[in-house]
């Protein structure tokens, strides 16, 4: 028995162990200073509200599936962003280890850039951020966040929905509307909807929460036929097939177990991470998430809504 026992303890041991090593951080390019440059123009001078208290914010970029080319730019973009407006410093970490509650203990957000197919490895890392929660603190995500917690449907129901593929690929420009064009987090947009340059992600039927749950600030504007093209393209879906049929979230804010959650899909060029009103988005949803920046988290179903459509071209 002891010798079984001891057995299953190195199994353990050793199962963890290549968990951990499936993932190279080396895989990820450094900044280049060309890509600093371009950060450094793009940060806004302050945040839209004064930090209650010391913040911390722990990022955390492991990835056990696809590795996006942003991840390091992403990190770089978060740590100043901090640095330069006051609003929290910036530890950068992708070991699972992390995921316990004495060290979480130190933070105030957790920031998940652009993780893939996430699997903590026992209950203890998995209540230690429900936890984390629970205390009334908060997690943010950037693109691949969806891409997580196949194996853990409360950690993906947290997020608000899971990738299904990408229609709209990196290399196009698509057409962006403002859901809730005055809310706190649209501050950075100035009322307006956009075109931008990134990779959009459809969500696995079945796991996107929907509007009962989550306050979605921005989408897809399938009004545009550039936008709207690769649904016909890829789907076969008829001409006459218009927005009404079909509804894209991009970026969104909620309560979960007690604590805060903002989730934006923008983030995988690394150019998303130089553009001044993606920035200050992100920032205002972080300092959401850390408690800082009042906003509210009525669902949208609750509200009523008026959309603010992307400019005709981009």
């Amino acid at each position: 028995m002891k010798n079984t026992t001891i057995a299953l303890l190195m199994l353990f041991v050793f199962a963890a162990s290549v968990a951990e090593a499936a993932w190279d951080r080396k895989r990820l390019k450094p900044v280049s200073e060309n890509q600093k440059e371009k950060v450094q123009a793009a940060l806004p001078v302050k945040s839209l509200a004064k930090p209650k208290q010391e913040r911390r914010v722990l990022v955390f970029y492991r990835c056990e599936g696809f590795v996006h080319g942003s991840i390091a730019i992403g990190n770089y973009t978060i740590k100043e962003l901090g640095k330069k407006t006051g609003a929290f410093t910036t530890d950068i970490a992708d070991e699972y280890s992390v995921f316990n509650k004495e060290n979480l203990a130190k933070y105030d957000a957790i920031l998940f850039n652009n993780t893939t197919h996430l699997v903590f490895q026992n209950e203890t890392q998995r209540d230690a951020l429900l936890d984390f929660l629970k205390q009334g603190k908060g997690v943010a995500g950037i693109h691949a966040a969806s891409d997580n917690f196949y194996k853990w449907k409360t950690a993906a129901r947290m997020v608000g929905g899971q990738f299904d593929g990408h229609p709209w690929n990196a290399g196009g420009t698509w057409s962006f509307k403002l859901d809730d064009p005055k809310h706190t987090l649209n501050r950075a947009f100035m009322g307006k909807g956009f075109w931008l340059k990134d990779e959009i992600y459809q969500y696995k039927p079945g796991t996107f929460v929907g509007e009962d749950e989550i306050r979605i600030l921005i989408s897809l504007d399938l009004s545009k036929s550039q936008t709207m093209g690769p649904l016909n393209r890829n789907l076969g879906l008829k001409k006459q097939y218009t927005e009404g049929g079909r509804y894209v979230p991009v970026s969104w804010l909620r309560k979960f177990e007690g604590g805060r959650v903002f989730y934006t899909n923008f983030g995988h060029n690394e150019s998303t991470f130089w553009n001044p009103g993606v920035i200050k988005h992100c920032l205002d949803g972080l300092q959401y998430a850390l408690g800082d920046l009042a906003a509210d988290a009525t669902p949208t179903s609750k509200i009523k809504r008026t959309a603010v459509l992307a400019p005709a071209k981009p």
